[in-house]
């Protein structure tokens, strides 16, 4: 597997660590030194992955995922302090794949990477338009509509939704939903994934489908009819 991995962080030492590890495993490497950079590099080099430190001076890593996830899919992994758990709830509920908390083994890290890509490249293959009711999602083009309203979704639920039109009536756990999108190698509170439902159930309302999801109480989450109207 190739690709071109960004690397920010503030810590040139880390960099030269990083840059070696994914070197190594094929994989080209990009380096940015603090938050703007990165920022202006994401946008400029298009790389299929960004390690991105939280705690960058400039821009923290927190603030570039949030610019990035205002165009940009690209999968992100947060190097985090070892224990700052609010850092990573935070980083995941703004849309980064993974993270790893310092001090790591790069070993770890660029079986992380592959991992990561892997399943994102898997998820960009060729797939069909999704129908129901008034709703369609187009997965491959990052498209979704109610009617003939487009409606705006971060990537996160964009894959939520994906996974429940594929059996849409099927009842699933926030824990399946967790591990469909998130992986089974890093955990995701529960109120990360409450965040996502809930953006998710107010942006199809807002479009006028308020039936798109239904709570299967004590069980979990399937699609609704999305009649709307």
């Amino acid at each position: 597997m190739s690709g071109q991995i960004l690397v920010a962080d503030d810590d040139s030492q880390i960099r030269d660590v990083l840059r070696i590890a994914l070197t190594q495993a094929g994989f080209g490497v990009a380096e940015a030194g603090d938050g703007q950079e990165a920022l202006e590099m994401a946008h400029s080099l298009t790389p299929d992955l960004i390690v991105l430190d939280i705690g960058m001076p400039e821009m923290d890593g927190l603030a570039v995922c949030r610019e990035l996830r205002k165009a940009s899919e690209v999968p992100v992994v947060f190097l985090t302090a070892q224990g700052d758990e609010i850092d990573r709830v935070v980083g995941l509920e703004l849309g980064a794949d993974d993270y790893v908390p310092k001090p790591f083994s790069p070993r770890e890290l660029v079986a992380r990477v592959r991992a990561i890509l892997k399943r994102t490249q898997s998820e960009a293959a060729a797939q069909p338009v999704l129908r129901r009711g008034v709703l369609s999602v187009d997965p491959e083009r990052h498209l979704c509509h109610i009617s003939d309203a487009p409606v705006t979704l971060t990537g996160r639920e964009m894959q939520l939704l994906v996974r429940l039109m594929g059996r849409p009536d099927n009842v699933m756990s926030r824990p399946q939903l967790v591990d469909a999108i998130y992986g089974t190698n890093i955990h995701v509170s529960d109120r990360t994934m409450d965040s996502h439902l809930r953006n998710l159930r107010g942006k199809l309302a807002d479009a006028g489908c308020s039936d798109a999801i239904e709570t299967v109480h004590g069980v979990g989450i399937r699609m609704g009819a999305c009649r709307g109207g």
